[in-house]
């Protein structure tokens, strides 16, 4: 498989060069050349398939030839160890947990796969690689995780001060080894562009091996599109038209599902709910892309993303075809008021408790307003614990966390606390201190 620059002036690569690269020389995103459609029996017949078999065939179609079928299994057997089940709540609407891995957030799929991907390839190569990432959350502690004493492998972490859960911030700080944390007094976005300039920095590069584990990177895309397959195959028996509703910051989930679906799987619509990060919702209703500077924080801040680095890819599938666009996703944002309604209107109504970000993708299938003929999916990305301070405020009770959440809690927080400045940055990166 090829990939080439959604800025279309440089070579394209191969899928190696593309997960280690992160990003094209042009600032662009890495995109496959192709996406073929796997065969009609295949989806057909997927029932008939395992949670890890449905993800062989979909991680196939990107890598090609590059990975060996036995050793491609292997990591993917690895990576994908936890399910993502699809729990009914009522006739015609499901949440699908996304919250089974070890850092309970969505992103160890990506994650996990990206880890166990890259080791592969350095198994090889006697290198060393440095991980760039900036997280508004869950990230950190899924790349912390997954990417915690991998060997020839060093992961640095820029996170926005005050702006992610506790728990989130010690998934990210306490881990240690090869594993460091760098605050940023600023915004997620201050983060993610401190990450993008290092890449395009000739000294850094010079000097480092880089690579990045957020979404921007392809290979934490390609995991994501196995739990929509995986979505469909749990569904498929109720015979109706699939709508799935997901909570979205970067817009990485998304671009994933619509990997899926140009992969042949059938679906109706996807929603595409926001907070007040409102950059995709309105650009579907005016047609102008408007970028939120600096973003705006709010309780669901895995998703206070002002400039979605994923949109581009987005665009590029449907040919910059806005109409196209519009035709297949739907737009919705939310206040925090509406957030904090809707967690509580999902506990009393289903005795269910959903995080922030998963009361979104709630509302976001509401207003939707689904039809007699589908079922709707909206998406839990994180465990309620996670944000356990703004979950126990809505709902007024002491609520219960796992424990390997709770023994988070008393470990001692480590990180570097830096300015929103590339220079600062760039020192820190150099001096390797």
């Amino acid at each position: 498989m090829r990939y080439y620059s959604t800025n279309k002036t440089v070579e394209e690569v191969d899928f190696k060069t593309a997960i280690f690269k992160g990003l094209p020389d042009d600032n662009g995103l890495f995109f496959p050349e192709h996406i073929a459609a796997l065969p009609t029996s295949f989806w057909e017949n997927i029932e008939k398939f395992s949670f890890q078999e449905v993800a062989f065939q979909i991680a196939q179609g990107f890598i090609g030839s590059e990975i060996p079928e036995a050793e491609l299994k292997e990591i993917i057997n690895q990576a994908i160890d936890f399910d993502a089940p699809a729990v009914k709540l009522k006739a015609n609407l499901y949440c699908l947990e996304l919250f089974h891995g070890p850092s309970m957030a969505f992103k160890d799929f990506g994650a996990r796969f990206m880890a166990a991907t890259m080791s592969y390839f350095l198994q090889k190569e006697n290198q060393v690689l440095n991980i760039l990432v900036a997280t508004s959350g869950d990230t950190g502690g899924a790349v912390a995780q997954g990417f915690y004493k991998k060997p020839n492998i060093n992961v640095q972490i820029l996170y926005p001060t005050g702006k992610v859960s506790e728990i989130q911030e010690k998934q990210l700080t306490t881990l240690g080894e090869n594993i460091r944390a760098f605050e940023v007094k600023g915004t997620f976005d201050d983060c993610q562009k401190l990450v993008k300039e290092a890449f395009l920095d000739n000294t850094i590069n010079k000097k480092l091996n880089l690579a990045s584990a957020n979404s921007i990177n392809i290979a934490r895309l390609i995991p994501q599109a196995f739990y929509y397959a995986w979505t469909y195959r749990q569904l498929k028996s109720l015979g109706k038209e699939i709508v799935i509703a997901v909570p979205s910051g970067n817009f990485g989930n998304l671009t994933a599902g619509l990997f899926a679906q140009k992969l042949g799987m059938p679906i109706k619509a996807f929603v595409a709910a926001t907070n007040v990060n409102k950059v995709v919702p309105e650009f579907l209703l005016s047609g102008e892309y408007k970028a939120i500077s600096p973003s705006i924080s709010t309780i669901s801040n895995a998703m206070d993303v002002g400039n979605p680095s994923n949109f581009p890819r987005i665009t590029e599938l449907f040919e910059h075809d806005l109409e196209k666009m519009r035709e297949t996703i739907k737009g919705f944002y939310f206040t925090d008021r509406e957030t904090k309604e809707a967690v509580s209107e999902i506990y009393e109504k289903f005795d269910y408790l959903a995080c922030p970000h998963t009361a979104v993708a709630y509302l976001g299938l509401k207003s939707y307003d689904l039809k007699e003929n589908e079922v709707g999916v909206f998406f839990s990305t994180a465990h309620y614990a996670k944000f356990l301070p703004e979950m126990q405020s809505i709902i007024k009770s002491d609520l219960p966390i796992p424990e390997r959440l709770g023994n988070l809690l008393d470990l001692k927080k480590e990180s570097i606390v830096i300015e929103a400045d590339f220079e600062e940055f760039k020192g820190y990166l150099l001096s390797g201190s």
